[in-house]
């Protein structure tokens, strides 16, 4: 395989490429087409990742208690199911290549060249947490689940490939893996250029592959949604209430959610990272811990509302839509015990667990924003919108990401309530930088001004 761009998403290469000279060469028109082919069976894949998941989480959730003969689930069940679920992931973290894939309580990190021998380990953690009940999302151990798989195929068709085509490749597996996650390709590709550091010259030429790949996985993920009758598992609503336009409480609502969410994130991140350090050294018995936390959590929440547990558990995404569906059957007061009880069950999640950082962050946000919109002066989208902006910065650090993930998932009223979001998540991005704990080392100067 002829040589394409450089490996690292981040751009770094020993020598600066012309990305005119890359683009038309034959080396570049190979690794479009390999990059279109593997999008086919990389999304499949991730299909069935996606349902397999769902199904699981529907097995142990519904269908075991009735069958062990309760007329409901149990508010007690997530104990036992997410104390196995701690015992599953410490083994497979212990033991297998990769350590189980990406540590959430470091928010989403991509970059470098995916591994193959990690593929294992990330899936089985990611099957573990996310069927029995933890509190994150699929979209980490996808990145790196197509990735790898992109990358293992590369190596075997072609052992000599050079790093630079390698790593483009793995970084479009990556991109058809999560094509549909998020409600759009184009949401994965904005996620995935921000969150590797994609700039420079060169940006255009990694970044096209993976549009590609993105945008045949987003064709299988469609095609195979209606084949089977599973559906999409993207993240859509579905008619949310109209927006009005912005007004200026509204605006000034936006600066306050943005100053709360980055408070709420760092205290949430702050705290995953410590009780990480503790679980490190006692892996067994504390993501054991953990568990039962988010287990005893959930249980919490259900006795103090009278909802199910599952308002607490999960990723979060299966249960936007009704959130906002059903928004005005929640008192502001249940709101607020769901925000509390999903951001410590979150946090321990992200302490001990495998899976990524993103539906949670959306869901908590959402629930906030719509516990703010019972107060005078904030509509319900507008609340729904501002929170889910705002949060996802608190904890991704991904600017515009987060702007696209509030208003493409309202649709024609995202557009309305994007000025307001914008508000937000600046604010939020603003705050979170300052209040976040600098890195050890020399730090580059600010600029003069």
């Amino acid at each position: 395989m002829p040589a394409g761009p450089p490996a690292e998403p981040t751009g770094a290469a020993a020598a600066p490429q012309n990305p005119w000279a890359v683009v038309r060469s034959r080396g570049y028109v190979s690794i479009l087409v390999i990059s279109a082919l593997l999008g086919v069976p990389i999304s499949a894949g991730a299909f069935g990742f996606l349902a397999l998941v769902s199904e699981l989480q529907s097995l142990v959730y519904d269908d075991l208690p009735k069958g062990l003969g309760f007329h409901g689930t149990p508010d007690w069940w997530a104990i036992p199911l997410l104390v196995v679920a701690g015992v599953l992931v410490a083994l497979t973290i212990r033991y297998l290549p990769g350590g189980g894939g990406h540590e959430p309580a470091e928010g989403l990190k991509t970059g470098g060249t995916p591994s193959v021998a990690a593929v294992p380990g990330v899936a089985l953690a990611a099957i573990a947490s996310l069927s029995l009940g933890v509190v994150l999302g699929p979209e980490a151990p996808l990145i790196a689940l197509g990735g790898g798989l992109a990358v293992g195929v590369v190596k075997v068709v072609k052992r000599d490939a050079p790093p630079s085509a390698v790593g483009v490749i793995g970084a479009a597996g990556s991109f058809a893996a999560i094509s549909e996650l998020l409600g759009s390709p184009l949401v994965g590709a904005f996620l995935l250029m921000e969150a590797s550091g994609l700039g420079g010259p060169m940006m255009g030429v990694v970044l096209v592959p993976g549009l590609l790949s993105a945008g045949v996985g987003s064709l299988i993920f469609t095609g195979l949604g209606s084949w089977t009758g599973l559906g999409t598992y993207s993240l859509v609503l579905s008619q949310p209430p109209a927006a009005g336009r912005p007004t200026l409480g509204e605006f000034l609502w936006a600066v306050v959610v943005g100053v709360v969410a980055a408070l709420l994130g760092e205290a949430i991140r702050r705290s995953a990272l410590a009780l990480r350090k503790l679980v490190d050294r006692h892996r067994l018995s504390l993501t054991v811990l953990m568990g039962l936390a988010v287990g005893v959590i959930a249980l919490l929440y259900a006795e103090i509302t009278d909802r199910p547990i599952t308002g607490v558990l999960f990723s979060g995404q299966d249960a936007l839509g009704p959130l906002l569906a059903d928004s005005a059957g929640y008192t502001a007061a249940t709101l607020v015990v769901l925000v509390v009880c999903k951001s410590l069950a979150y946090c321990a999640s992200m302490s001990a667990f495998r899976g990524g950082p993103v539906f949670p962050a959306i869901f908590v946000g959402a629930a906030g924003g719509l516990a703010l919109s019972h107060l005078p002066g904030l509509g319900t989208t507008a609340g729904f919108a501002v929170g889910i902006g705002a949060m996802a910065v608190a904890m991704l650090k991904l600017p515009m990401t987060s702007v696209m993930l509030a208003t493409l998932l309202l649709g024609t009223d995202g557009l309305t309530v994007m000025p307001l979001v914008i508000v937000a998540v600046v604010v939020s991005y603003v705050g979170t930088m300052r209040l976040a704990r600098l890195p050890e080392g020399p730090q580059p100067a600010a600029p003069a001004g």
